[in-house]
């Protein structure tokens, strides 16, 4: 998780990342790039997805990481598809491992939106010691010809976080997931800041506006606590260079705490009066804050981070 910002301050958060810095183009900006909890063979490992996509085409980036050290074990970097084929396998050996994993691709049919990320028609199969790690894509029956293994639903590869690059004038659109297998939600952020006196930054789940935050130069940074699919999700925003700087971008990040929520359910009645407290309109007030606990939680699996990088078209 050491590519995602952090930011868990208490009345504030300002979120910073070295991907998000002005003078990188913005054809290079546009990927994304979600993490999956896996284990191999009873060690635990994020597995790094990156699409990504500039004038040279599409490309697909495969790392693997020990999540207890931080250390990277094994990387794979698919060129543009302009000069690379859209299907092929990959062994890999791990880091100072005595053992090696196997990447299978098929993107020759794969439809795309406006996103580097495909929608559907494609696969992409990580295996390691004759076991599935992580299976993308809908063409499954594909997948598990290919590596010759049996089909198998058990295996446990989990996302616990995505970066994504969105771009806008003034409303910023994408596709959201805030868990494991949860409903596919639209989500909309919208904020003018041309000739505006007092800008607004509004957020919307499904057409329906969920967080607003007036006298925007004031609070600039903060961060509110909103309610998707039964969930509370914290969502954490950065608009300073939207507002004084001459370039840049805004970030925003949408965290659910399932553990927090566990928890919460359990003892209802002494956490309610605080949170109801704490998640007040005023922006400036410090929502119910799940950090700590949500640290161990992407270590279980339990929680879930979006990560958005909003950069203004001119």
């Amino acid at each position: 998780m050491r590519d995602f910002p952090s930011c868990f301050g208490e009345n504030g958060v300002q979120i910073i990342d070295s991907s998000s810095s002005g003078s990188t183009s913005k054809a290079a900006q546009n990927l994304v790039t979600c993490i999956y909890q896996s284990t191999l063979q009873g060690m635990s490992c994020l597995i790094n997805i990156t699409w990504s996509k500039n004038l040279m085409g599409q490309g697909l980036s495969v790392g693997i990481d020990d999540s207890t050290t931080n250390h990277c074990l094994c990387k794979v970097d698919i060129k543009p598809w302009l000069f690379s084929k859209r299907k092929g396998c990959k062994t890999l050996e791990l880091v100072n491992k005595k053992s090696k994993v196997d990447i299978y691709w098929d993107l020759s049919l794969a439809k795309f939106g406006s996103g580097p990320e495909p929608l559907e028609g494609f696969y992409v199969a990580i295996v390691f010691g004759k076991e599935m790690v992580l299976l993308l894509g809908n063409l499954t029956n594909e997948a598990y010809k290919k590596t010759n293994l049996e089909p198998n639903t058990s295996f446990n590869g989990i996302v616990i976080a995505k970066r994504e690059h969105i771009f806008g004038k003034k409303v910023y659109c994408t596709k959201a997931q805030f868990f494991d297998n949860g409903l596919i939600h639209d989500l909309i952020i919208e904020c003018d800041t041309v000739g505006l006196r007092e800008p607004c930054l509004v957020i919307r789940v499904d057409s329906k506006t969920v967080m607003q935050v007036k006298r925007l130069r004031w609070k600039f940074r903060g961060n509110q606590t909103i309610l998707v699919d039964g969930l509370h999700v914290e969502v954490f925003w950065d608009v300073h260079s939207w507002l004084f700087g001459a370039v840049g971008n805004a970030v925003f990040m949408f965290q659910t705490c399932l553990a927090v929520e566990k928890s919460w359910a359990s003892n209802k009645t002494s956490t309610e009066s605080s949170f109801k407290r704490n998640t007040s309109s005023d922006s400036s007030a410090t929502p119910w804050s799940c950090s700590e606990t949500f640290r161990e939680s992407q270590l279980q699996g339990l929680g879930f981070s979006l990560v958005l990088y909003a950069w203004k078209n001119e």
